[in-house]
């Protein structure tokens, strides 16, 4: 019935918030807005009607869950970078009806999921700044989806981005953007040296993984990948333990995919992060079920620890 028509990795850097605003950072983030520009431009001509985030910023310890609120608008300020995103406004149109679909069929397959369409939860900015980007207009619905995971498994959120795919193609009519939102590594610059490392990664060491991931992902080889995510995850201080790629590589077939990224924004550095924006063409699947990663009993890494 319904179509995944699009699906990418995408940054949502607060600094892409100052970028747009008189002073020293105007214009910083500029390469990467003209990324979400192009990704939105693209969803458009694919005639997307909704925008799923997988939302490294909503934090959760227990369950998977999904805002789908038909109607969220209000000012949003970052209270973890309080000077990078203060009283910006924002407006998000959500999909109940598809939320719940989401929902039902990642339960099905036997990952708990909670949708959430009668609350006053809004959005993290790990929606919201994508959204500002692609979406000014409302010309899409979106739905966002809790992807800092703290005591899951990597493993179920590739299972539940397989079952998000399956739910649209066989329950939604409609088409449908999947987006991982969050960075490659993720450390950030010491306290103190954050103006030092506004475009810089912090560590040489994490700058070369970084750049021998998006090798990987170039040459389409996705088996290793896989077979390295929990690791890279832990070692590369992955953004939200990188349950986001787990969910967008789930929902294309995890190992079993086949296409190479097309990276519309190269990679950068911000605050010590690195980061990206690059669409994965989505492929046509024809298996019952992900494949497990390869540590399908590893943790994914939680505060203070990592299960490796």
């Amino acid at each position: 019935m319904g179509k995944l028509a699009l699906a990418a990795k995408i940054t949502h850097v607060p600094s892409m918030y100052l970028s747009e605003l008189d002073g020293p950072t105007k214009d910083c983030r500029k390469a990467a807005i003209e990324g979400h520009k192009e990704i939105s431009r693209r969803c458009r001509e694919l005639g997307v009607d909704t925008i799923v985030i997988f939302d490294t910023h909503w934090l959760v310890n227990s369950n998977y869950h999904i805002n789908c609120r038909a109607h969220s608008k209000g000012t949003y300020t970052s209270n973890e970078l309080p000077h990078f995103i203060s009283n910006m406004p924002f407006e998000v149109y959500g999909n109940p009806e598809l939320g719940e679909i989401l929902a039902k069929e990642c339960n099905a397959q036997g990952v708990e999921t909670l949708a959430h369409a009668n609350t006053t939860l809004d959005p993290e900015y790990g929606t919201l700044v994508p959204l500002r980007y692609m979406n000014g207009d409302q010309r899409f619905k979106a739905i966002s989806v809790s992807a800092m995971c703290t005591v899951h498994y990597l493993n179920d959120s590739a299972r539940l981005g397989w079952a998000m795919r399956e739910a649209v193609e066989k329950h939604y009519d409609g088409s449908v953007a999947f987006f991982a939102s969050g960075s490659l590594s993720h450390r950030f610059a010491q306290n103190g040296m954050a103006p030092d490392y506004l475009n810089r990664v912090w560590s040489p060491f994490l700058e070369i993984l970084d750049h021998e991931v998006i090798e990987m992902w170039k040459n389409a080889d996705w088996k290793t990948f896989c077979e390295m995510l929990p690791e890279y995850a832990a070692k590369g201080h992955g953004e939200g333990f990188m349950h986001d790629t787990a969910m967008l590589l789930g929902a294309l077939g995890w190992s079993d995919y086949d296409q190479p990224a097309e990276i519309i924004t190269p990679y950068f550095g911000s605050s010590g992060t690195g980061q990206i924006n690059a669409v994965f063409p989505v492929s046509p699947q024809t298996g019952n079920a992900v494949p497990a990663p390869q540590a399908s009993r590893i943790k994914a890494m939680t505060y203070g620890e990592s299960r490796l």
